[in-house]
């Protein structure tokens, strides 16, 4: 039997009675977050990690449904390490660098997404989501203990929401009734159906694909290799492509492009199932289906991701197709943009205009993921006979010469993206510096001495310098900068100076809190720094 439910589930945040429910009048809140997925309780830990008191709303309990998403991408695991769950994600998760792309019976070729050395985290780890969701909750508990302002609410589904001038009244619905309660800021993390973006009537466009794809995850033990396998027209014909991934407890996640006009609801039976499953691993392989579903490719976004005191984050805002891994990766790039931001206007460091940029940039982010997942459906999905053959003649060739290799599109996976010439950016003045490096871009790991750049980096401002001078620390209109301060001893790899100084001797380099570079020089500036800082905030 298919369970109804992924055995994987974590009773979080029962319902508990608030004091808001017996309140006179509506309690204001600074923050309230709507939705408690990764994306949700990622904006929670951060807001709170800051002292910023933040109430979040979910209408369940903290239960997995389902793997869900289950890539989780360098990137992400950078910023889970400074939340403080990065180690465990990856102790649990199945890491992975390689993927192989096979056409028919024959595998056209392989790549590495991580080839080179000095980084901490690897390319990705296939990790349920739910043990996601765990993991960040084990650290807002322990946010919590330490002083943090979080409040978490199971069974308090959200069911109405109006804007005012300078704040947002809520109506939330739990298992003893209703209650009201007001925000000044509201974040939307409630996913790609996202009731709050239709209580608001705002749009969300974009374009559907027409084909549809089953999943089922199964527990199985298997002897392929923790590698991502992807499939054109293969051999065991269960679909029109293919895809193949360890998951962590010997689950393996399949999907099977199955078309447009499929049946969904013969094709979610278990003996259909199976029967592609069979067909894909041969006889005799014993296995159980413990979850399953159908999907279809849908890339979509909000026009703008701020509406005055309402901001939406992850899905709510954007949705990709799931290949490429993009979908609960750039929803973690988001709260790590938000989060900063958010915390430095409610604290009144910044102006609320900032606010304006994380929809500027998380735009970008987002158009940027949706041309790769299109262009990725597009290949995979050719829709006439021409893009067929097209497709085909750039998969034969791929097998043999290289210069193929780049044009074939399994699903181009999630990369960080570099905010490129938008309105927060400072000084590129680092004669010489690494493109890699340049402002806007996320900063890359590198090997030290007995620890990694990044660790060394945190979630504040920070003045790197490279073999140059510069004071500890600088404080300007309330928002304070740190100092870390390397040289060539600290480099006995050589990746510190190739990374973050190319052709260049010395090297400054200004670093957001969300570890984007907001402006580099080759020395140090005191007035350069500062113009770069504020401008860093939306003060200029």
């Amino acid at each position: 039997m298919i369970q109804d439910r992924y055995t994987l589930a974590f009773k979080l945040y029962p319902y508990e009675r608030s004091v808001d429910q017996d309140a006179v009048t509506p309690v204001r809140h600074p923050v309230v977050v709507m939705g408690g997925g990764p994306v949700g309780l990622g904006t929670a830990l951060d807001l709170g990690r800051q002292g910023v008191p933040v109430v979040l709303l979910d209408d369940h309990e903290g239960i997995g449904m389902g793997s869900r998403a289950i890539c989780f991408a360098k990137r992400t695991l950078d910023i889970a390490d400074r939340y403080g769950c990065g180690e465990a994600m990856v102790d649990k998760g199945v890491v992975w660098n390689v993927g192989k792309v096979f056409h028919d019976d024959r595998q056209v070729f392989d790549f590495n997404l991580l080839p080179e050395e000095g980084h901490k985290n690897p390319a990705f780890i296939n990790l349920q989501q739910p043990y996601f969701e765990k993991f960040l909750y084990e650290q807002i508990e322990a946010a919590v203990a330490n002083g943090a302002p979080i409040d978490i609410r199971g069974k308090n589904r959200v069911d109405a929401v109006k804007q005012h001038d300078g704040y947002v009244e809520i109506t939330a619905m739990t298992p003893e009734g209703p209650y009201t309660l007001e925000a000044d800021w509201m974040i939307g993390c409630d996913g790609a159906s996202s009731p709050l973006r239709g209580m608001l009537g705002l749009d969300f466009e974009g374009r559907i694909f027409q084909d549809s794809f089953l999943i089922a995850d199964i527990r199985m033990k298997a002897e392929y290799p923790t590698e991502r396998w992807f499939w054109f027209e293969p051999y065991f014909k269960s679909g029109a492509s293919a895809l193949l991934h360890k998951q962590p407890d010997d689950v393996w996640r399949i999907d099977f492009q199955i078309g447009w006009d499929a049946d969904r609801k013969e094709e979610m039976k278990e003996e259909n199932i199976r029967k592609r499953l069979d067909a894909m691993l041969g006889e005799g392989i014993e296995y159980d289906i413990v979850w399953s579903s159908i999907y279809t490719f849908q890339c979509k976004r909000m026009e703008t991701f701020r509406h005055a005191n309402v901001l939406f984050a992850g899905d709510a805002a954007h949705q990709v197709s799931p290949f490429g891994a993009r979908g609960a990766n750039s929803g973690m790039q988001d709260v790590d943009n938000l989060g900063w931001k958010l915390g430095l206007v409610i604290n009144g460091k910044a102006p609320e205009s900032l606010l304006d940029s994380y929809s500027e940039e998380r735009v970008y982010g987002a158009d940027e993921n949706i041309l790769n997942s299109t262009r990725a459906t597009d290949f995979i999905t050719p829709k006439s006979k021409v893009s067929h053959t097209f497709r085909n003649a750039v998969l034969d060739l791929a097998q043999q010469f290289p210069f193929a290799r780049p044009m074939v599109n399994s699903g181009r996976l999630s990369l960080p993206c570099t905010y490129d010439d938008l309105s927060l950016n400072g000084q590129d003045a680092l004669t010489g510096g690494p493109t890699r490096t340049r402002v806007g871009s996320p900063c890359p790991d590198a090997p030290l001495q007995d620890k990694h750049l990044l660790s060394l980096l945190g979630d504040e401002f920070i003045l790197l310098t490279i073999n140059a001078d510069a004071p500890d620390s600088l404080e300007d209109e309330g928002i304070s900068m740190r100092r870390v301060a390397l040289t060539a001893e600290d480099d006995a790899t050589g990746m510190l100076s190739e990374r973050y100084l190319g052709e260049a001797k010395s090297g400054v380099y200004l670093i957001r809190p969300d570890q984007h570079v907001a402006a580099r020089w080759s020395t140090f500036d005191e007035t350069s720094v500062r113009a770069a800082l504020r401008k860093a905030c939306g003060k200029e």
